[in-house]
């Protein structure tokens, strides 16, 4: 009798159980883990220069949040501080449709680091870095409030563009940063070597296949083997959020992987637009039903 009196004791709590995990709520599904190289809730937009047709701006222009988004233009890789010097990028926001653009440009660090300064990034949700020399950038932001303050807009989900040296300045590892003049250009790992690290573990070259650079970044990654090497070419933009990346544009986007070759020694292989890539695996897709990999990449290190 005493077992029996257990039994459907037992029972009646398996029951009661049950019966409350019915009723309890779905529990909330686990949060994504953070990424590793793109930003966490933001979007960039990293453009190759010579922007020709009107598609890439307006795509910029629409995902800061439309016509009356708040947009800072900031020109400070150009040479000088007028007007005429950024003329042509201002037009292309207007153009696009930004109607609420504002020019926000420093070379002072003290002012750069001032909280009237970075007042209006608190208020926007996009910026656009124009070209010119990506050192002049690092040289009036690098490690300032005004970086701090774009890490921000980027955690409430904005975003931040750049075209030409623009787009250099936005990864972690600086190709082109010499400011010797004689050298400028030419040098691919020079006397700034830093840059504002939005794109983690990455170097970005541009203007790569109008220019001929399309071997410029192989001696870069064949000295740091960790990084991931990817040049743009104009008129061309890679869009990141998280951990991954889309190839929009004209023209294409070369990969520099030392962890994998293309066929029997490639030390770089190519997107199109349309194609994505994930930072954290290093794998390319077509935009195909099956997501197939980009033909002939094989998971094999450079050979030496």
């Amino acid at each position: 009798m005493m077992m029996m009196r257990r039994t459907v004791i037992a029972l009646v709590v398996a029951g009661l159980a049950s019966l409350a995990a019915a009723q309890a709520p779905p529990s909330a599904p686990a949060a994504p883990a953070p990424p590793e190289f793109g930003p966490a809730h933001g979007t960039l937009m990293i453009i190759g220069g010579g922007v020709k047709s009107d598609a890439l701006v307006k795509r910029f222009v629409a995902m800061a949040g439309g016509p009356d988004a708040p947009i800072l233009l900031i020109p400070t890789a150009q040479g000088g501080d007028d007007l005429a010097y950024y003329w042509e990028d201002l037009q292309d926001l207007q153009q696009a449709g930004a109607r609420n653009v504002r020019v926000l440009n420093t070379r002072d660090r003290k002012v750069a680091d001032s909280e009237a300064f970075v007042a209006p990034i608190k208020q926007a949700t996009g910026v656009y870095f124009i070209g010119g020399r990506q050192w002049r950038i690092a040289d009036a932001y690098l490690n300032t409030r005004t970086h701090l303050e774009l890490r921000a807009l980027l955690d409430r989900g904005g975003i931040i563009a750049g075209t030409s040296a623009g787009a250099s300045i936005q990864a972690s590892f600086l190709v082109r940063g010499e400011s010797t003049e004689t050298l400028v250009g030419n040098t691919m790992v020079g006397d700034h070597t830093e840059g504002m690290g939005f794109l983690k573990g990455v170097a970005v070259d541009q203007h790569v296949l109008k220019r001929n650079r399309q071997f410029d970044l192989i001696p870069v990654i064949e000295a740091h083997p960790d990084l991931l090497g990817i040049a743009i070419d104009e008129d061309t933009a890679i869009i990141v959020r998280r951990d991954r990346f889309e190839v929009a544009g004209s023209s294409y986007v070369l990969i520099y992987d030392h962890s994998r070759m293309v066929g029997n020694g490639g030390q770089f292989y190519f997107l199109a637009p349309g194609d994505t890539f994930n930072l954290k695996t290093r794998e390319a897709q077509r935009p195909q039903p099956t997501g197939a990999p980009i033909d002939r990449v094989i998971k094999q290190p450079w050979k030496k």
